[in-house]
């Protein structure tokens, strides 16, 4: 395989498709917003590959994210904002210049001293990019601040993280998990008494206040949020599925059972997954 023409292919067939009058009538009716869904989603599916262990499955899951690229740079393009090889030059020139202990000066660093360093640079690139609008006569950017380049579109666990990290660095933080596990006891004690008060505005609120304390706990014990909750689910499912098949092997249906006995099925399941 030669990735030059293959990737050359990839943006000719691209163009074929967003070309009006002989191009697919569903691609060239989109546009940046329409679009934005598919590239989370693709994401997605990537990391459900990755925990599956399915490269085959990873190879089209990759390829199907390269094309969201591909497509937000023919719409750019069409509008003579940039093309691919922008895209490909910036993000070329940014992984050198955020790496000069491999492309500059050779020298020998910890992960932590290689953090610190993309950091330090990161935050000069910012500092560039709002001096670059200024001069090209662009408003500022609409968020400011620490957390403004932590993207809204992530999903809400990851983004509670991040956001969190970002808060640490400058010592908004908590040095002890206990304590964040006070902190989720006295959200879970808020959220029981807006349920006592029957105000379900503030319930919301308050449910929403223990999920973020719990993604903090899941970072202040080195656990991947995301990862951890994606166990959970498949493992909800697996047992819920044993409910299924011994409630279908006594000829009953789901929906038409008590609670407590789909809580022994529950309870034989996981016996059958700690005995395993």
């Amino acid at each position: 395989m030669q990735p030059s023409r293959e990737l050359s292919r990839l943006l000719e067939i691209m163009a074929a498709l967003r070309t009006p009058g002989t191009g697919c009538a569903w691609d060239l009716v989109q546009d940046f917003r329409s679009i934005a869904p598919y590239a989370i989603e693709e994401a997605c599916e990537v990391v459900d590959a990755i925990e599956r262990e399915d490269f085959v499955d990873l190879r089209d899951e990759l390829g199907d994210l390269l094309l969201q690229v591909v497509f937000h740079a023919r719409m750019a393009q069409e509008r003579e904002l940039f093309d691919f090889g922008g895209v490909v030059e910036a993000v070329t020139t940014k992984m050198i210049r955020r790496h000069p202990h491999v492309f500059g000066e050779p020298e020998q660093r910890t992960p932590e001293a290689v953090e610190g360093v993309w950091a330090e640079i990161k935050a000069q690139e910012k500092a560039e990019k709002a001096a670059a609008r200024r001069a090209a006569g662009l408003p500022e950017a609409a968020r400011q601040g620490l957390l403004a380049d932590v993207p809204s579109a992530l999903p809400a666990l990851t983004r509670a993280i991040k956001l969190q990290e970002k808060a640490s660095k400058v010592g908004f933080d908590w040095n002890d998990a206990r304590l964040v596990l006070a902190k989720i006891r006295e959200e879970c004690d808020e959220v029981e008494e807006a349920l006592e008060r029957g105000d379900m505005a503030h319930v919301a609120d308050e449910v929403g206040d223990v999920l973020f304390a719990v993604a903090n706990l899941a970072r202040h014990a080195r656990t991947d949020a995301e990862s951890a909750l994606r166990r959970t689910n498949a493992k909800f499912e697996r047992r819920f599925r044993h409910i299924e098949q011994r409630l279908a092997a006594q000829g009953k249906v789901l929906g038409q059972v008590p609670l407590r006995e789909m809580d022994v099925l529950w309870d034989e399941a996981k016996a059958l997954e700690n005995a395993g």
